[in-house]
C-alpha cells in the first residue's frame, strides 16, 4: 500500500531544526551540525533518526537532563600512537562531535593510511551510517561503532535490557563500480527503538519477535514495548556485546546505568564512540588477477557476487541511495502527515512558524 508524503524545502526544515536546536541553548555551530545531519537522514529514507528522533533523544536524555551540554568543548587527549586520537567530548552534542571525529580520522587516514578516534563522555550520535556514508563518497573506507544511549535490548537468553541497541556501520567507496557507497548499518537488536517509535506514530504494528513487553512476552504492539531483542539470537547479542566492550575499553561505563542520570550519580552515565578510517592505498596489495587495478578488482567482486542468478539481489546501502533519488526527484525532504504534526510540536516549542499541510506538495 503506498503512503502519501508531503515535500518539505529542505531550507524550512533546516531553519526549523536549527531554531529548535538554538532553542535549547545549542551554538550556531552545533545546530548547523544537527540540521545538516537531518537532512541527510531524511533524504536518504531514514526516517527512525531523523530530525524528530534527535530532538526527541535530547529532550529525554539530553540537554534537558544533563546528558548533553551545549557548546561543550572537546578534550582532545595526548596519544602516543600517531595515527590515533582519544576524546573526552564533555558530553557535546553528538552530531557535532561525529562529524569533527570522522573528518579527523579521514586526515589521520591521509597521512599514516588509517586513522582511529575513540571518544569518551559522548552524547548519541543518532545514524551511524550517515557518516561512514560521507567518507566513502569522499573515497574511503570508514567503521564506526557506539553504545547506544540506553540498554533496552534483552541478551540472548536473558530477561533482563543490558544491551544498548548497538549500532555497527561501514562504508565503502564504491560509486564508481555501482552508483553509490555500500553501506553496512544495522542496529544489532531486530529494530531500532526509533522505529518501534516511528510505527507507533503511524499506527503501525511491529514485526514479529522484535520485542517484549514488561512481563518478558513477545509483542508486536508498539505501545507496549518494554525492550528489544537482538537480530540472529546469539550472533546478534555478540556483535551488540562488542559495542559494550569497545566502549568499556574507552571509558564507557555501566551498560544499565547510561543516560539513567537518576542513579547511582557517582557512576558515569555518558555512552563512547568509535570511528575508523582506512585509506584503500594502504591495504592495496597489487597483486590483482587478469591486469585487474584495485577499483577495477572491487567491482568484479560486486558483479561476481550479484551474478550467477542473483541479479535480483540488492546490495546495502541500495535502498538508501534510492530513496536519495526519490527525494532529489520530488524536491525536499519527504514526510508523513503524523510527521508534519509532530515537526509543528517543535515548532510550538521554540516559537517557529508552524508547517500547513496544504503549502506542500504531495509525493505517493
Amino acid at each position: 500500500m503506498s503512503e502519501t508524503f508531503y515535500v518539505v524545502p529542505a531550507e524550512q526544515h533546516n531553519a526549523l531544526v536549527e531554531a529548535a536546536y538554538k532553542h535549547r541553548g545549542f551554538d550556531a555551530d552545533e545546530a548547523a551540525a544537527a540540521a545538516k545531519f537531518s537532512a541527510h537522514a531524511s533524504r536518504h529514507g531514514i526516517r527512525t533518526h531523523n530530525a524528530l528522533k534527535a530532538l526527541h533523544l535530547d529532550h529525554l536524555f539530553g540537554s534537558f537532563a544533563g546528558g548533553c551540554v551545549p557548546s561543550a568543548k572537546i578534550e582532545k587527549k595526548e596519544s602516543r600512537f600517531a595515527a590515533s586520537e582519544i576524546w573526552n567530548a564533555n558530553k557535546k552534542l553528538g552530531q557535532a562531535t561525529a562529524y569533527e571525529a570522522m573528518d579527523t580520522a579521514i586526515a589521520l587516514a591521509d597521512k599514516y593510511g588509517i586513522g582511529q578516534v575513540a571518544v569518551d563522555n559522548a552524547f548519541h550520535y543518532l545514524w551511524g551510517g550517515g557518516y561512514v556514508m560521507e567518507a566513502a563518497s569522499k573515497g574511503y573506507i570508514a567503521y564506526t561503532n557506539c553504545t547506544a544511549a540506553l540498554a533496552e535490548v534483552v541478551p540472548f537468553m536473558g530477561k533482563f535490557p543490558t544491551l544498548g541497541t548497538n549500532p555497527h556501520s561501514w562504508g565503502f567507496p564504491t560509486t564508481d563500480a555501482v552508483g553509490f557507497p555500500i553501506v553496512i548499518d544495522w542496529a544489532t537488536s531486530v529494530v531500532a527503538m526509533g522505529r518501534v517509535q516511528q510505527l507507533a506514530r503511524e499506527g503501525k504494528q511491529l514485526p514479529p519477535n522484535a520485542a517484549v513487553d514488561k512481563d518478558g512476552n513477545v509483542t508486536t504492539d508498539p505501545a507496549k514495548v518494554a525492550a528489544l531483542t537482538t537480530f540472529g539470537a546469539h550472533k546478534g547479542y555478540g556483535l551488540s556485546l562488542i559495542n559494550e566492550l569497545v566502549g568499556g575499553f574507552i571509558g564507557g561505563s555501566l551498560p544499565t546505568l547510561r543516560s539513567r542520570w537518576d542513579r547511582v550519580p557517582e557512576e558515569k552515565h555518558t555512552p563512547a564512540f568509535y570511528f575508523q578510517v582506512i585509506h584503500p592505498d594502504a591495504i592495496n596489495g597489487g597483486a590483482f588477477a587478469m591486469g585487474r587495478n584495485q577499483a577495477q578488482n572491487v567491482k568484479a567482486v560486486i558483479e561476481d557476487v550479484l551474478g550467477h542468478g542473483n541479479e535480483s539481489c540488492i546490495l546495502p546501502g541500495q535502498i538508501e541511495a534510492n530513496a536519495a533519488k526519490q527525494t532529489d526527484a520530488a524536491g525536499g525532504l519527504l514526510f508523513s502527515e503524523a510527521e508534519i504534526k509532530a515537526f509543528n510540536e517543535i515548532a510550538e516549542e521554540c516559537g517557529a512558524d508552524s508547517w500547513s499541510l496544504d503549502s506542500f506538495k504531495k509525493a505517493e
